[in-house]
């Protein structure tokens, strides 16, 4: 298949238009759906929000790119034509999405890459709806974490008729386009990333079960504890340094088992009491402060630290280039 230009994203909400806007950046055609007509405006203002956050991390590649070089359709054959790759963000409902999956492929190039935003719905659940020779083949999950155009993290996972090539031409677009792609190998409820948050989340409401701490108390021991951390270095790297000059091996030897204790014993009962008592501690500690505060603050602070990323893994990847050498 030839190189990738034109994209079209089906789904308009903030996932979708999110994706519209990196893609948009990154110097490709971009066509984009949506059922409701007035998700062109939504789309419009978030691309125009989002490309100078995009010039700020060095991923705007066309400087004079503009929300409005966006084709807004709500005709999916119009925003489908002549589409190399699609990235699919409806509903998360596994009907909706497998006859989605099935008109798209209906009208797509037959060599035409068609991936699903889909947090928790497999690949393998999808193609199920799909005639045999629709194409199930070509489909692929490329799950992005919020907001797209800013979280490098993308879980790319094939179903049971994906072909290798498929997976292997995906990974590497959105490589291409500063993605950080990594390949799931096994299809799994969650893929990889929300399965450890689910973990976490799992851990905040026995704690809140059992009158450990506030809402307020668990999000300052994350955001100001090891979540720093963790901005900065992946959990494992990380505890490579908990066992000191020892390293993994000390770690492994002397701490991985009390590690492997300090968990909640029991599925915490998160029954309608739980859920307001979460929500009404969640509340609190946002202390009135608005959605667009909120989001401002988070993609502002991401920015800053992604700057810093890059700065550092550049800095890794030459000192490892040195190391080849010697």
């Amino acid at each position: 298949m030839s190189t990738i230009q034109k994209v079209a994203v089906i789904g308009s909400g903030s996932i979708g238009a999110s994706w519209a806007a990196l893609f948009l950046a990154q110097g490709l055609t971009v066509t984009a759906f949506d059922i409701n007509p007035s998700a062109e405006s939504f789309l419009r203002t978030l691309v125009a929000d989002a490309l100078p956050v995009l010039s700020s991390l060095s991923l705007l590649k066309n400087a004079s790119a503009s929300a409005q070089d966006i084709l807004f359709t709500t005709d999916l054959a119009t925003a489908i034509r002549d589409a190399d790759f699609i990235q699919e963000n409806g509903p998360e409902r596994l009907e909706c999405k497998q006859k989605l999956f099935g008109d798209i492929a209906e009208l797509a190039g037959k060599d035409t890459i068609i991936a699903t935003s889909s947090s928790g719905l497999t690949c393998s659940s999808i193609q199920t709806g799909m005639r045999p020779e629709a194409g199930p083949g070509r489909c692929v999950v490329g799950h992005p974490f919020n907001p797209p155009h800013l979280i490098p993290l993308v879980e790319v996972v094939g179903g049971a008729q994906t072909d290798q090539d498929v997976i292997d031409r995906t990974l590497a677009f959105y490589n291409s386009i500063g993605k950080k792609a990594i390949y799931v190998k096994k299809e799994i409820p969650g893929h990889i990333a929300n399965r450890l948050q689910s973990a976490l989340m799992r851990e905040m409401m026995y704690l809140l079960q059992e009158d450990v701490c506030s809402v307020g108390d668990l999000d300052a021991a994350v955001s100001y504890g090891p979540g720093l951390r963790w901005g900065v270095m992946g959990p494992n790297t990380l505890f490579h340094l908990g066992g000191g000059e020892g390293g993994a091996e000390h770690m492994a030897d002397h701490l991985l088992g009390p590690l492997m204790s300090w968990y909640a014993p029991a599925d915490p009962v998160v029954d309608e009491g739980m859920k307001r008592r979460w929500v009404k501690g969640t509340l609190k500690e946002v202390n009135g402060r608005g959605y667009r505060d909120l989001v401002k603050q988070r993609d502002e602070e991401l920015v800053r630290l992604l700057n810093v990323r890059r700065e550092w893994d550049g800095y890794a990847a030459k000192q490892a280039e040195a190391v080849a050498k010697e």
